[in-house]
């Protein structure tokens, strides 16, 4: 709700057109981190929600057992991250909202995700120790690392069965968990204030890559990865665009304006090389085109779109 109202705030829709319901989780992160129109999201924002969003996934449909330092890096920095959209979008203090007490207290306070990583594999292996028969408990808290992990790398699907078991038997094994978990390794935790002020977040180590995919991409987030070349993915151009959907230049022009073309990041980006300002068009926009030829008369779209026309 808070990403939707942000969306709505910055001037940007959360429903497509003809469509019953309002955009989804992902579709609310896509627009906050890449419509440049109303973007307010960074790329670790959008991986400590993706990675919150996932654990809450599966503490609803699996058996998930997360540590108190665990739960607690989750909780501040989604705490953290509402207050900074709250602060960035609507030029208001959360503070002035929420109560300011401090409530949680914890004889084993969380240092860094490292140390709290050491501890939790830690715990995992003595749990995996002959005799222990701890095994279905040990893939439980395993289920919150790999979450997080996956999420970092971009992968939204929940680990499978058959991944956690591999996790569990290389852990037995010994094998170092940066190696297992090479997502985690690449970020750090910065800290900052105390009390009610204590700001958490999830940030990525220089020099390690945060990518963003098309929309649709199987199994991936929002951030997985990254589009290298812009003019690459917008390749068309308006006369190549109206080629491939079989009409001529002015009637693509009133479906790109019936269709809200120009309104979907996916489909669209206006590219500026020095002074100069371009639209181009991705192979999105063709399948849209095409998809809304059958169900969209001709005359009727030139008639409230075509050119003079608003």
């Amino acid at each position: 709700m808070l990403l939707k109202a942000a969306i709505l705030h910055k001037g940007g829709k959360i429903r497509e057109r003809r469509t019953e319901h309002t955009i989804g989780f992902d579709a609310c992160l896509r627009k906050g981190l890449s419509d440049g129109a109303i973007k307010f999201l960074t790329e670790e924002q959008v991986l400590t929600m993706q990675a919150i969003n996932s654990l809450r996934d599966a503490a609803q449909h699996h058996l998930l057992d997360l540590s108190e330092p665990n739960l607690y890096i989750h909780c501040q920095a989604g705490l953290t991250l509402f207050r900074d959209i709250f602060e960035s979008v609507f030029g208001d203090n959360l503070c002035d909202h929420l109560p300011g007490r401090v409530l949680p207290l914890s004889t084993l306070p969380p240092t860094d995700l490292h140390t709290v990583f050491d501890n939790e594999i830690e715990a995992i292996r003595h749990m995996l120790l002959p005799g222990k028969r701890r095994g279905i408990d040990a893939t439980a808290r395993l289920r919150g690392l790999a979450i997080l992990d996956m999420a970092i790398q971009g992968e939204s699907s929940q680990p499978s069965q058959g991944v956690l078991n591999r996790l569990r038997d290389k852990l037995a094994e010994g094998i170092d968990w940066r190696e297992l978990f090479p997502g985690v390794a690449a970020i750090n935790l910065t800290t900052s204030g105390y009390g009610p002020s204590l700001t958490l977040r999830i940030t990525k180590k220089e020099g390690v890559p945060i990518h963003i995919v098309p929309e649709g991409t199987l199994d991936a987030s929002v951030v997985a990865v990254r589009r290298v070349d812009e003019l690459g993915f917008y390749n068309l151009g308006h006369k190549e665009l109206a080629k491939a959907v079989g009409m001529t230049a002015p009637m693509t022009t009133a479906y790109i304006k019936c269709l809200g073309i120009k309104g979907d990041a996916e489909s669209h980006k206006e590219v500026v090389l020095g002074s100069s300002r371009f639209h181009r068009y991705s192979q999105k926009a063709i399948s849209k085109i095409k998809e809304a030829i059958p169900r969209l008369s001709q005359d009727e779209v030139w008639e409230k779109f075509g050119p003079r026309r608003r």
